[in-house]
């Protein structure tokens, strides 16, 4: 009797296992990765050590709200990691759910991607979310290797020819606004068609093409502001801020003892109708209050609406 006995309950054993299987495999992989040891890589030479009030640098990894999620996303674009692996703790119930959101969310993606350094900002990025809470995020960057190189080149060419020690931050800064804008052309048909022979959609297009729309001549002024220790970032205002039909629109922001300014290279060269060439400073160093002044008169316009929840920096400074 006693030999049916043993291999009846091994059966029985086996059966119960197949039958609860996913709700075992789900418990030994929440073990697992609550036990686990995240491995923190440093940064690369591009990321940026401060914080911001929307996006802050993560402290340990381990998210127990959804600005804890934003704000570990952020930190992983910002060190330049191609790929991270962090996980959901018992206690934040929505864990899975918030970062599925988030994964789906390309509005607030493309704003978190405004705040790191252009070189560390994204072309693609992908979650995987699985049952047990282990979330995996993999980039590809937006800038290669060998232009990075040509990009650096010439911005230390362009800080070693017009920045001196000796000149104020406005002296400096427009010295170097005004080099870029004479030696780039808005590019009209990546605008009008979405297709070009420049990489104007990046700092390339005007850096070593001569040609760039606002996220090139966005990006290139971020990186000469980065190599400059200026604390900086990018806004945007995208089409949901827009009540008539537009692309939206994107420029700099940087700190200037204790101030944040805003600096638009794209509006400072206007396309114009009489083919001649044109450089303003009406969007130079300006506060949100002279930057839409700037905007007022006969034409509605609405491509500096950004949303002060993201830019927050200047939420504060236009209430105070």
């Amino acid at each position: 009797m006693r030999k049916y006995i043993i291999p009846l309950l091994c059966y029985s054993v086996i059966i119960l296992i197949l039958v609860n299987i996913n709700d075992i495999t789900d418990f030994l992989a929440k073990t697992i990765s609550s036990n686990s040891v995240l491995t923190i890589a440093k940064g690369n030479d591009y990321t940026k050590d401060y914080d911001f009030l929307f996006v802050k640098n993560s402290k340990d990894y381990t998210p127990y709200s959804y600005d804890d999620l934003i704000d570990i996303l952020y930190s992983v674009i910002n060190q330049g990691w191609e790929e991270f692996t962090f996980y959901c703790p018992s206690e934040y119930t929505d864990c899975i759910k918030d970062a599925a959101k988030l994964s789906k969310d390309e509005l607030n993606l493309t704003h978190i991607n405004n705040f790191v350094h252009p070189y560390n900002s994204f072309d693609t990025l992908q979650t995987s979310i699985t049952e047990s809470g282990e979330i995996t995020i993999n980039i590809v960057y937006l800038y290669e290797e060998a232009e990075i190189k040509e990009i650096n080149d010439y911005v230390d060419n362009v800080i070693k020819n017009l920045y001196k020690e000796k000149d104020d931050d406005f002296e400096n800064l427009k010295r170097i606004h005004d080099y870029i804008i004479n030696n780039t052309k808005y590019d009209i048909a990546r605008n009008d068609n979405g297709e070009s022979e420049y990489k104007s959609f990046n700092a390339f297009g005007p850096a070593i093409e001569g040609y760039a729309t606002c996220n090139g001549y966005a990006d290139l002024m971020a990186i000469i502001l980065s190599k400059l220790n200026y604390q900086n970032y990018k806004v945007a205002t995208t089409s949901d801020e827009i009540s008539y039909e537009s692309n939206g629109h994107i420029w700099n922001a940087l700190k200037i003892d204790d101030t944040w300014l805003h600096l638009d290279l794209t509006w400072d060269d206007p396309v114009s109708s009489d083919g001649k060439d044109y450089l303003y400073h009406k969007y130079f160093l300006v506060t949100t209050e002279e930057m839409l002044e700037a905007d007022s008169g006969n034409v509605k316009i609405e491509e500096h609406n950004f949303n002060k929840s993201i830019y927050q920096e200047f939420k504060i400074t236009s209430e105070n």
